[in-house]
């Protein structure tokens, strides 16, 4: 099938499979590989971006779903120059040490991203329920859940 959609701004076509996963398309298709496949089963959060301004893993997400929609990725947090800031949601991780390997830590980002997009003054009960879906192995909860809180302050200060 023929899928149109924007990733990160940007206008794709492509011939894919109706089965084939976002997450396929987006790291073996069109090389964006900040997404991460932890599980391929939508248990560990490493593949979470947003789709319609809806954070989705997007392992789930099948290419049948896709035509349309609207994708950001961590890519598309990224500065495209280099002397450019980082994302808020990005900084604060760096701030609060909630990064060690690092492999988790996309899809942490794009979850609260997607969050903050829709309840920018979400509770900390509202944040922990958020990332529950998500597994780091490295760092623990306890830096991830600062991390957090310290975006939610850095996006409420703009």
């Amino acid at each position: 099938m023929e899928l149109k959609f924007k990733v990160n701004g940007q206008e794709i076509f492509l011939q894919v499979n109706p089965n084939d996963s976002l997450l396929y398309i987006l790291r073996d298709r069109l090389h964006l590989t900040g997404t991460k496949n932890g599980c391929s089963a939508g248990h560990c959060g490493a593949c979470v971006v947003i789709m319609n301004e809806e954070a989705v893993k997007s392992c789930l997400q099948k290419a049948k779903r896709l035509n349309n929609a609207e994708i950001i990725t961590i890519e598309g947090l990224t500065p495209k120059e280099p002397s450019g800031e980082l994302h808020p949601i990005q900084q604060a991780f760096i701030d609060a040490t909630a990064i060690q390997c690092g492999f988790c830590t996309p899809g942490y980002i794009m979850e609260l991203y997607g969050l903050f997009l829709r309840n920018p003054e979400a509770s900390l009960d509202e944040i922990k329920v958020a990332l529950e879906g998500h597994l780091c192995r490295c760092t623990g909860f306890k830096p991830i859940l600062e991390a957090a809180v310290l975006a939610q302050q850095y996006l409420n200060k703009k």
